[in-house]
């Protein structure tokens, strides 16, 4: 049986939960979860990567076991997101890592590159966008319209995405066969989105995404200019984020793999093996870039 050990740090006064496998001198792979999920989805994925990296997966504020403070203690913010993932990164003594994106954990990771741009050596997304060829516009459209004007008409009509119906859906859609994805799942996410002002905190980070939409150049400019590897790993049938943002990949870093599966949102839910023999295969190109990057001078 493979160890993963489940801990909690305070980051700034918040509670920290992370899962954590795999030896402590193997490259590292931190794994960002998306909405409205948590470390938990990645639960099948660290045993299946613990003998190749060095798995991290954090709980965002607001998400899973971390902490869920009222928006009048702590922004909601994509920024502060990306702020206290790389205060744990900086506690765990992680200089250089790739990184495994999903939904919300891309544009994290996204500032996280941007901040500290030699020390992410690699992109790993899962249904993960960075172009705006990704976005599927009758999902998306409550949202920016929420982000321009966060109005009570406007909230009313994006409150049902925090409902069964929503999140089931966002198991489920794209799947040839639903039986495949454990309901547990889902009834894991709905019981903490739950928690008493929550609401208010997944409403805050809505109205903030479409900022992350203005950052994507940088991230361009930023794959181009350290030409990091990239492996798109995506579910085909995503109704939120569309296979055009996987290939969109290529623009910036010709060389990525792309790899598009018969699968949804949350493809790890039926396409685990596929996927982790995926990146465990990427695992070369993570190296030689790690190697690559210790090379080049430390950005002062």
């Amino acid at each position: 049986m493979v160890a993963v050990h489940h801990r909690t740090v305070d980051i700034d006064g918040q509670s920290v939960f992370y899962r954590e496998a795999g030896p402590a001198d193997a490259p590292v792979l931190v794994l960002l979860h998306g909405y409205p999920s948590s470390s938990h989805m990645f639960r099948h994925l660290l045993p299946a990567l613990a003998g190749h990296y060095r798995v991290i997966a954090p709980d965002h504020i607001g998400f899973g076991r971390s902490s869920s403070p009222p928006v009048e203690e702590f922004a909601y913010t994509f920024d502060s997101l990306a702020e206290v993932t790389g205060s744990l990164l900086d506690r765990l003594g992680v200089e250089r890592y790739a990184v495994y994106v999903q939904d919300y954990g891309a544009p994290i990771a996204w500032r996280l590159a941007l901040a500290s741009p030699e020390r992410v050596v690699a992109v790993i997304s899962q249904n993960g966008n960075a172009y705006e060829e990704g976005f599927v516009e009758d999902f998306w459209a409550p949202i920016w319209s929420y982000g321009d004007d966060p109005s009570p008409r406007n909230e009313a009509a994006l409150r049902p995405a925090l409902g069964r119906e929503a999140v089931t859906w966002q198991y489920t859609h794209g799947v040839s066969d639903p039986t495949l994805v454990d309901p547990d799942a889902w009834e894991h996410d709905l019981a903490l989105l739950a928690r008493p002002g929550n609401d208010h905190a997944q409403l805050a980070l809505f109205a903030d995404y479409v900022g992350n939409r203005a950052l994507y150049p940088k991230v361009h400019a930023w794959l181009r200019t350290h030409r990091v590897p990239v492996l798109a790993v995506w579910g085909r049938n995503d109704e939120i984020f569309a296979a055009a943002g996987a290939t969109a990949f290529r623009r910036d870093a010709p060389d990525a793999e792309v790899i598009l599966l018969d699968g949804g949102h949350f493809l790890l839910e039926t396409h685990l093996d596929e996927v982790s023999e995926a990146v465990v295969r990427f695992r070369p190109r993570i190296l030689d870039s790690a190697a690559r990057a210790a090379t080049r001078p430390t950005a002062t």
